[in-house]
């Protein structure tokens, strides 16, 4: 089997999670610039299988696509040119940053390392990924 991937897209920065290759652990990977994503993206993929990138999609309490979004499409749309191999899902990542926050302080991480963005948002692809795991298995 093949990883699955998921992205946590921002306009600065990306967190990026894993799976293993049995596709049953999601683990926070790195948190990249995100100037720097496919540079990083063309690297990592040389170097492992991956079957799928799940991409978060920022949507509104009503369901609707969130202001960040308009960032967002633009680059799944590059992606998939890019990687035109690689299955590009998008899930549904509200409250994961929320849940990033209290999955640190519930893990009993300072509070330096609470504020630091790029831990949360490499926990929200982890979120994302776990969420997206789920879904597929049931």
């Amino acid at each position: 089997m093949a990883r699955i991937m998921a992205i946590d897209y921002g306009s600065k920065r990306v967190g990026i999670a894993v799976t293993d290759v049995l596709q049953i652990i999601a683990s926070g990977l790195t948190t990249v610039h995100s100037k720097d994503l496919i540079h990083f993206l063309e690297d990592y993929l040389k170097k492992e299988d991956v079957e799928c990138i799940v991409v978060g999609e920022p949507k509104t309490l009503s369901n609707q696509a969130s202001d960040s979004a308009r960032y967002i499409e633009p680059f799944v749309t590059h992606l998939t040119r890019k990687f035109p191999k690689i299955k590009i899902a998008r899930y549904d990542e509200r409250f994961t940053s929320t849940l990033a926050h209290q999955t640190m302080l519930m893990s009993g991480v300072n509070k330096k390392k609470r504020a630091d963005k790029e831990t949360v948002d490499m926990i929200s692809a982890t979120i994302i990924l776990q969420d997206y795991l789920k879904s597929i298995q049931h």
